[in-house]
């Protein structure tokens, strides 16, 4: 990789010529202004008329978008039925099982589902255990036998063997979809324009929204959770498999060619094994997808499974009961994810001898059949193998709600003050602007004439330093925080809002990135989803300010000490792996219910990308020129802040991408503690099958993610182009 610094356009201190782009912002501002001034006079500009929502000529009537596709989706119901219910028995019969005629006998075969709540646990925690001492070692082993022990002893063995079941079904559907999908992107051309954006759109649409239609269409059931797994679940499958293919080197393919294979044997004798480190990368993804969707599914599924329970316990505002379901969920997770991610990292190691009997060539395999049939065995000789007694189970809930509460109660003036504070000074007018939240009982004075001039003053002022300092692209950052702190996103004019969106789009992508981003938010206002849209905006920036502030601090630490790195990497590990219902349980604990708790269990889920994109950035900073800066008399100081940070802003910007995609994924699941917007549309459209509603929530919600993706993308490529960067 080569560095080079490349000089920025824009406006020198020295030059009297305004760049084109200052021009642009210029006359945004004057547009604005007047957009404020006039926001009292006319109405419309802070609230977009309902008589100008988006319309659709149904059988000689106009009506409105959510009707017309409550329309589509009765006449799809009505007549694809039949198909969708044969789908959903075909799909629930591995699960559960059937009755099978064969040659004039009929006899019931057991599903998956059947086979693990019949099977005694001591085998099942045998086969685990060897599954885990062959992906890794024994320390993996042993922290499986751990965690199954945990399930067992707290009481939730049978619960989280339906959970089990419902991951088994569904992971070999995602990956058999994700891996379709992927060959097809990668061997033609004309597949791959389609799969591409349908990665997109399955990948940004918020998991809420995929169970309306399969709600409709199939029923209530544990088939929800297979059906809405191969579709959540498959995106990390079909981008490893074309990546790997993609990556496998060319003497690879020479020598698969010189050997006299076909085009279907260099595919599936050469590029797939090549490939494979890659696609077992995507493999351990996919399940780790399909367990946090399939828990989701619970919601209206109504499947006795652990998913259920913690959903169940943390209604009736149960902190014992849900913090110990939760736990067994982390725990799953997390075992999953290792025994997936240890095959992935061994799949080039492992090798299958050939020689001596079956018995020789696969003894990991003998030895869990050897096993099961122990386990068996004893189940039918020692009651307690086959049922773990009830008076061995231990479950303290009622102590964990005795110290939740005595916590609660002894930190309240800690906790309060946080949450007071947090709520009155940053989030409350982020929400509703600081105009209408001043008032002498909590800010100690109303904002009046004289208020809003130092306001504006404070603001001025601040943006002509940046600029000074900096360059004019800061003030005008610190002008649209201003006019965003002072109105709130609710009370800002939506012509401003849209201008400003579709300006950035355009300066930093260019007119189709403009383009996007207009069309995208005219669908939210035209749709009636903009207020909503402006609320979920409020919560994810605030969310996202956080996370980037904090995260980015952490990643710089960790990045400069080797010993924090060590220290935060399974801290980040085991966030990333934590089911998103999990997070709600602790600060329900302590805060209760509302916009704070949301703000917390987003920062706890999406501060991760941030640290280790800023970390991996400036680690991968090219010593080059960190060297040159150091010859030059550079203290370390001075090499973190004026080279290895800006010469990593690429990968940081990458970061806040992915920051920004989990806050809106956990913004649905925040709806669960009362907080508003689109998030809690989906929700409602969720409970009452609304699927007019859904989609245009679910819609908005993608369009916001793949808005700030193309934006940060784009700005990130411009920004590699500006440093000079090549890969």
């Amino acid at each position: 990789m080569t560095v080079a610094i490349q000089e920025q356009d824009g406006l020198a201190l020295g030059s009297s010529r305004l760049s084109p782009q200052l021009l642009s912002w210029i006359a945004f501002g004057v547009f604005a202004l007047a957009c404020i001034l006039l926001k009292d006079e006319m109405a419309w500009l802070v609230t977009y008329p309902k008589e100008w929502f988006l319309k659709l000529p149904i059988d000689g009537q106009w009506v409105l978008l959510e009707k017309a596709l409550e329309g589509v989706m009765d006449w799809i119901t009505v007549t694809f039925k039949p198909f969708f219910r044969f789908v959903s028995e075909v799909l629930s019969w591995p699960l559960r099982g059937g009755d099978v005629h064969l040659f004039g006998a009929s006899f019931q075969v057991p599903g998956l589902e059947t086979i693990l709540h019949w099977l005694p646990w001591p085998a099942t925690m045998a086969i685990v255990v060897i599954l885990a001492y062959r992906a890794k070692d024994w320390v993996l082993a042993a922290f499986s036998l751990g965690g199954l022990t945990y399930m067992l002893v707290v009481g939730y063995w049978d619960e989280s063997m339906s959970t089990l079941a419902l991951v088994g079904i569904s992971v070999p559907v995602s990956l058999a979809i994700g891996l379709g999908m992927g060959l097809a992107g990668f061997q033609f051309r004309w597949a791959r324009r389609i799969v591409e954006p349908m990665l997109d759109v399955m990948q940004t649409v918020p998991t809420f929204a995929y169970l309306v239609p399969i709600l409709i269409l199939f029923g209530v059931g544990p088939v929800v959770g297979i059906v809405a797994s191969a579709i959540y679940a498959s995106p990390p499958m079909v981008r490893n498999v074309m990546l790997g293919l993609r990556r496998v080197s060319d003497d690879v393919i020479e020598s698969g060619q010189m050997s006299g294979c076909n085009r279907f044997q260099l595919l599936f004798q050469v590029r797939i094994p090549a490939a494979l480190p890659t696609i077992m990368v995507g493999v351990n993804q996919t399940i780790m997808a399909a367990l946090s969707m399939v828990i989701i599914a619970a919601i209206i599924g109504g499947f006795a499974d652990i998913g259920w329970e913690v959903l169940s316990t943390m209604r009736k505002a149960q902190t014992g009961q849900s913090l110990l379901a939760g736990l067994v969920i982390v725990v799953m997770a997390m075992m999953m994810d290792r025994i997936s991610r240890g095959f992935a990292e061994r799949t080039g190691d492992i090798h299958i001898a050939t020689g001596g009997n079956f018995l020789q060539r696969h003894p990991y395999l003998w030895a869990a059949i050897a096993a099961t049939g122990i386990g068996i065995v004893l189940s039918h000789l020692l009651p307690f193998f086959k049922d773990y007694p009830d008076t061995l189970v231990l479950y303290p809930a009622e102590p964990l709600n005795d110290a939740v509460s005595w916590f609660t109660r002894e930190a309240f003036f800690i906790t309060d003050a946080i949450k007071t504070w947090t709520l009155y000074f940053f989030m409350l007018p982020m929400k509703a602007g600081l105009e209408r939240i001043a008032r002498p009982d909590s800010w100690g004075f109303s904002m009046d004439q004289t208020a809003a001039a130092i306001y504006w003053a404070i603001v001025l002022g601040l943006a002509a330093g940046l600029v000074r300092l900096f360059n004019w692209r800061a003030g005008v950052v610190v002008g649209l925080l201003g006019v965003l702190y002072f109105f709130g996103s609710t009370g800002t004019p939506w012509p401003a809002f849209v201008a400003a969106v579709t300006l950035i789009a355009y300066q930093v992508g260019g007119w189709r990135t403009a383009l996007f981003a207009f069309l995208g938010m005219a669908f939210m206002l035209s749709t009636g989803a903009w207020p909503r849209a402006m609320l979920s905006f409020y919560l994810t920036a605030t969310s996202v300010l956080f996370c980037f502030a904090i995260g980015g601090a952490l990643g710089i630490w960790a990045a400069q000490s080797d010993r924090v790195s060590a220290v935060m990497r399974p801290i980040n590990d085991t966030l990333q792996t934590m089911p998103l219902f999990v997070f709600l349980i602790p600060v329900i604990m302590v805060f209760l219910v509302g916009d704070f708790s949301a703000l917390l269990a987003i920062i706890m889920y999406a501060i991760v990308p941030a640290i280790r994109y800023t970390e991996y950035g400036l680690r991968n900073v090219d010593p080059v020129a960190v060297e040159a800066a150091r010859m030059m008399g550079c203290t370390e100081r001075q090499v973190l802040w004026r080279v290895k940070l800006p010469l990593a802003i690429p990968e940081i910007m990458l970061g806040l991408n992915q920051v920004i995609m989990f806050a809106l994924a956990m913004l649905v699941i925040a709806a669960l503690v009362g907080t508003k917007g689109l998030g809690q549309w989906v929700y409602d459209s969720l409970t009452n099958a609304r699927f007019g509603q859904g989609f245009i929530a679910g819609g908005s919600m993608a369009l916001i993610a793949m808005i700030a993706d193309r934006i940060i993308q784009a700005w990130a490529a411009q920004k590699k182009r500006d440093l000079g960067i090549v890969d």
